[in-house]
């Protein structure tokens, strides 16, 4: 039997005031969180799966679960997992050419201080 295998829809959400990124991975009836720290409760992370499932993101069925425990998320599995994060090549550049700015002219400028010190 042939299986049509479906790449997740992917959503990113960012809480500042927690310092986290959060990925919600959505394939088929399985919804994978992967957040970068471990800093939301078990409360909170019901009340994120019920904002999800209002605001559509996520099958509507898991707005009514109790946050009970674990097993009670209904296909919802949490993760902590930065591994996903990307640094775009782009940012990589743009910051090895602001620091080969800087070290030169630091070093520039420690070359002048230098000379001062020595002729004066």
């Amino acid at each position: 039997m042939n299986s049509i295998v479906t790449k997740p829809v992917c959503y990113e959400f960012c809480f500042p005031e927690k310092d986290t990124l959060v990925r919600v991975e959505v394939a088929g009836d399985v919804v994978t969180v992967r957040a970068t720290r471990d800093t939301f409760n078990e409360q909170r992370k019901a009340s994120f799966v019920r904002e999800l499932a209002a605001e559509g993101f996520i099958a509507d069925f898991y707005r009514w679960f109790s946050p009970a425990g674990p097993e009670s998320y209904l296909g919802v599995r949490w993760m902590v997992d930065y591994r996903w994060l990307v640094i775009p090549a782009y940012a990589i550049a743009t910051a090895r050419r602001f620091m080969l700015r800087l070290f030169a002219a630091s070093g520039m400028v420690w070359l002048f201080l230098m000379g001062m010190l020595f002729v004066g």
